[in-house]
Order: structure tokens, then C-alpha cells, then sequence
């Protein structure tokens, strides 16, 4: 049994989250006054966990610290690839050819390749909002312009218009779809009815398809994942993204898995992708992907837990607020539940994880009594 309940001091460990908060959000130095003392502040403004990182994970990178030298790297073992296709088949029933996956320093930093690979300077993404911000900064890094189909919302829970969808889909202009899979922030887990009808609107119209799957092993219990690579096995306009920053809690770490069928594709990512790889980083997640299955299993007992709590103490103290228990992430999507704050929400924030609109996500990754 793992302790999710062990509070840990994160201060002085150049953390986004205790050490960072001032100049990320606040453009500060250590001389802002605050009515608080930093310690006393509960963090909600950047998703990563409190929860220490499982010590099979650690095990493995210390084996790596005895190798002692930590010279220029890249994933070239096999080892690697049958870890992470092991945890693939393990818990999504779904296998891909080894010869499609490439690394990155992270998701972000592929999506903002990606968009500059696929699109034309005249061509437009798709995504569909509330959003992740990140999915309009790739697109504006790029300067490509983008495009929102607003999710369907009724009784805290959101759907696709897919009627919208296929009208923005089938824009010529329009050829990258960048999707959420499962959704951050409304934390919903995609049915297969609608990653169905997603994927006959984007093979119709030919569109490429990015799959952000990284929340992909944080669900609850009753609920499963379908990557969209099941859904849609030859397409090969279809680059997966997978990572275990989040489920692990490794988001520093800096390495993701991007799954690319195309081969074209895959060839301009090696030829333009600038990628070494920490090698600590090679063998965190590789021991994850190994050994890691027990611990996220009692870590989604617990976070089902914390979304109960969270539920429970909503309903006494703030009746007023909207709040749903989230299919997947360790994500809370609270918002004032009245009229006029619904999902229509094209823009997106200016945080890590932050929205437009009024709503609030608390990351429920922490001990109920911290």
C-alpha cells in the first residue's frame, strides 16, 4: 500500500508550484507582500500533483545514476519501446508498430512543431472548447489562425455538437484537429459512439488528427480509455501523444511519447526535431511503464476519493457552485451554476491551466487534510 496521505515539503526544490508561483503568475520578486506567509497559500494554479513520485520508479533511476555517465542520449534501447507498449496493451488493449514513436522534451513543445509541420501559413486548427490553452498557443506560435467548436453543456456535463464540428471540419482551410482525449478541463472520458463520429467527420474531410491522450490513465475506476489509434487503426493522418508526467507525477522530466503513422511526416519530425533525452528521464519512465500498475491503481482509489470530498463539501458550503465528478484527470471544473456561464468559451486563458470565462480547476492531486 502506497502513502497518498504523506505530506511533502516541495519548498526550495526550484518547484513551478511552491517556488515559482511569483514570477510565473505574479511577474514578481521575493519582495511582493502577501497577506499570507507562502507556506499557508493552498496551490491551485499548476496541475501537477503532491503525491511522491512511486519508489519503482525511483529505483530504476537510481540504477541509472550507478551507470555514472550521463552523456548525450536518445531512446535507442528496445527496452524502452516494449515498456510502453506493454502498458499500452496492458491497459488499452491497443499495440502500434515500434517504428512510429519518436520522443519529445514533452507534448507541448510537439504540438508546436507539429502545427508548423502540418499547416500552411493560410490554414486554420480545429479544437474544441472550453480548451486546454496550449491548443491556441501552438496555433498562434505558428501564426495559424484556429477555429472552435464549443462543447454542448447541460446539467454540468459536456458533449460534442457534432453537427458544428463537421461545418468547421469541412472548411478547406481547416486541416489540423487537435483533440483532447481525455478532455482537459471538463475531465470527460470520450464514449466510443463519439470518438467514432469524430473520426468519420475528420477522415471525410481529410484532416489531420493530433490525439493529446495525456491524462489518458488518470479515470475513474468505472471508467475506460479508447485511444483514438483503436478507433481509427490505418489512418494515417492520426499522430498519438502520450506521456506519464502525469500519471507519474514526472511532468519534470521533459519526455513524451508522440506516436507518428505517416511516414512523410515522421521523416520531417527526425529531420527538424532537435531531441536528446535526459537519460534519467529514459529510465524513470521506462520503470513507470514496467512496474508502475499497482501504484496508479490505488492512486485513482484515492483520487476518487478526493473528487467525493471535493463533491460533498461544494454541496454544503457552496450550494451555488457547478460542479460535476470528472470522468478522468485529477482535475476539479468548478464555476458559478448560472445563466450566462455555460461552455461557450472560444477563448482560452493565460495560465498553465487556466481558462476563459469564470471557471475554476483545482487539482485534487494532493492529501485531503493538506
Amino acid at each position: 500500500m502506497y502513502d497518498f496521505d504523506e505530506v511533502i515539503d516541495r519548498q526550495h526544490t526550484n518547484a513551478m508550484n511552491t517556488d515559482g508561483f511569483r514570477s510565473y503568475i505574479f511577474h514578481a520578486d521575493e519582495n511582493m507582500t502577501f497577506p499570507y506567509k507562502d507556506e499557508e497559500f493552498i496551490r491551485m494554479w499548476v496541475a501537477d500533483m503532491e503525491f511522491a513520485t512511486p519508489d519503482v520508479v525511483i529505483d530504476g533511476m537510481k540504477q541509472r545514476l550507478d551507470k555514472r555517465i550521463f552523456g548525450y542520449t536518445r531512446v535507442f534501447e528496445k527496452s524502452y519501446y516494449e515498456a510502453f507498449a506493454g502498458w499500452c496493451k496492458r491497459h488499452y488493449d491497443w499495440s502500434f508498430d515500434p517504428k512510429e514513436l519518436v520522443m519529445s522534451n514533452g507534448i507541448i513543445p510537439a504540438l508546436f512543431e507539429l502545427v508548423e509541420y502540418i499547416c500552411r501559413p493560410d490554414e486554420k486548427v480545429l479544437f474544441l472548447t472550453p480548451s486546454y490553452a496550449y491548443f491556441k498557443y501552438a496555433a498562434e506560435a505558428g501564426s495559424r489562425d484556429y477555429v472552435c467548436s464549443d462543447l454542448k453543456y447541460s446539467d454540468n456535463y459536456y458533449t460534442i455538437d457534432f453537427e458544428d464540428f463537421e461545418k468547421k471540419a469541412a472548411d478547406s482551410k481547416t486541416t489540423l484537429f487537435i483533440f483532447c482525449s481525455p478532455h482537459n478541463p471538463s475531465g470527460r472520458v470520450w464514449k466510443e459512439e463519439e470518438l467514432k463520429r469524430l473520426a468519420k467527420i475528420c477522415e471525410k474531410y481529410g484532416l489531420w488528427v493530433i490525439s493529446d491522450e495525456i491524462h489518458c490513465d488518470l479515470l475513474r475506476l468505472s471508467e475506460r480509455h479508447i485511444p483514438m489509434g483503436k478507433i481509427m487503426p490505418t489512418y494515417k493522418k492520426l499522430i498519438t501523444c502520450m506521456a506519464a508526467s502525469k500519471t507519474f507525477n514526472l511532468a519534470g522530466m521533459m519526455i513524451s511519447n508522440v506516436i507518428i503513422r505517416d511516414e512523410a511526416m515522421r521523416a520531417t519530425w527526425l529531420e527538424h526535431h532537435y531531441n536528446f533525452d535526459n537519460p534519467l528521464s529514459i529510465a524513470a519512465v521506462q520503470a513507470a511503464y514496467e512496474k508502475g500498475d499497482q501504484w496508479v491503481a490505488e492512486l485513482r482509489a484515492y483520487l476518487d476519493k478526493n473528487f467525493e470530498f471535493t463533491g460533498d463539501y461544494l454541496a454544503e458550503h457552496l450550494p451555488k457552485a457547478g460542479f460535476r465528478i470528472s470522468e478522468a484527470t485529477y482535475l476539479a471544473w468548478v464555476y458559478p451554476d448560472e445563466p450566462g456561464h455555460g461552455p461557450g468559451l472560444c477563448e482560452a486563458g493565460s495560465g498553465e491551466d487556466d481558462w476563459a470565462g469564470v471557471k475554476i480547476e483545482i487539482p485534487l492531486g494532493c492529501c485531503k487534510d493538506s
